[in-house]
């Protein structure tokens, strides 16, 4: 058995996916087809069901099921033509093997967390810190959530990693641009995405809830935020207002989802340190997907220019 990574055009496939989703569509003559995304912890594929008559079992989304067919290549894409389906057999597949997850190690990244939250020496900011982080139940979903339904750190543990990332990039700016409140920044790094917990739902689903559909987690991490400020006796009013701050603008831009722009120095250090590992860890995930001896990898609309991999 093949994971999705590793198919290719021509191969056969008899193996258990997620389906990650399905739609019912009409081809332009009229016909109805199914249009699957199928999922294993290596990525995702695109599945086509062109004939229903025959040998094709009622499934749903987030069914895991058995399934035969063909890799074809459309529009440089691998899609799988598909003539069977039935539903998986308890015992036929293991669910680890269908939700991708970081490469890093969960526990020691949750260990190096902690560090960073009791390097805050600020009272109130490091009390506000323990509120989320020292709550088990919350580190558990945040550890285990994803940073993104798709683009960059799309898998389990990736909010933890992406949050760990921009940290990391905020600690370097505070050691080298002195005038920026460390305190400040490194709260703001670790509670820049905690919005994304309640935007997105839990693996395998990783998708937008109601409320993230409705308010997004920009909004949603400057609340939760809140909720837990007026639960400390003496937070400076001031001081939470410049962290809500700093998570409203942290995309820097308004067309890029920010409610502010950026209008104190933490904030735009912030939005930098957020926006580089983002970036950055797309042009990985690109690389990694790709051919190993592929070295151009196309136009990237979020890059606005064709990639290449460095020889």
């Amino acid at each position: 058995m093949k994971t999705i990574q590793e198919l290719r055009e021509g191969d056969n496939v008899s193996q258990v996916f997620l389906c990650k989703n399905k739609q019912a569509l009409r081809t332009r003559a009229g016909k109805t087809y199914y249009s699957l995304q199928l999922q294993d912890k290596t990525g995702q594929l695109d599945g086509k069901i062109w004939d229903l008559s025959s040998g094709i079992d009622y499934f749903d989304s987030m069914d895991y099921i058995h399934v035969e067919g063909q890799i074809v290549v459309f529009q440089n894409a691998p899609q799988l033509n598909v003539y069977r389906v039935r539903m998986a057999q308890s015992g036929e597949y293991d669910p680890a093997d269908f939700v991708p997850t970081t490469e890093k190690n969960i526990a020691d990244m949750k260990v190096l967390l902690g560090k960073y939250v009791a390097s805050v020496k600020d009272v109130y900011l490091n009390q506000l810190l323990q509120k989320f982080f020292g709550n088990e139940a919350f580190l558990e979903t945040f550890a285990a959530h994803s940073a993104a339904k798709s683009v960059h750190h799309s898998f389990m543990g990736g909010l933890l990693e992406h949050t760990l990332n921009v940290t990391r990039n905020a600690d370097y700016m505070a050691r080298y641009y002195p005038f920026l409140k460390r305190d400040l920044l490194i709260t703001a790094a670790l509670l820049h995405d905690v919005g994304k917990t309640r935007e997105l739902s839990r693996m395998p689903e990783n998708d937008y809830t109601d409320e993230g559909n409705m308010l997004g987690h920009i909004y949603m991490g400057a609340e939760m935020i809140h909720d837990q400020v007026i639960t400390i006796e003496g937070f400076p009013k001031l001081l939470e207002e410049e962290l809500k701050h700093c998570i409203l603008a942290h995309h820097g831009e308004l067309e890029f989802g920010s409610p502010k722009k950026p209008e104190l120095a933490e904030a735009l250090a912030l939005h930098m340190a957020d926006n580089m590992d983002a970036k950055l860890e797309t042009f990985y995930e690109i690389m990694r997907n790709a051919e190993p001896n592929e070295t151009w990898m196309g136009y990237q609309k979020l890059f606005e220019a064709p990639i290449r991999r460095t020889t």
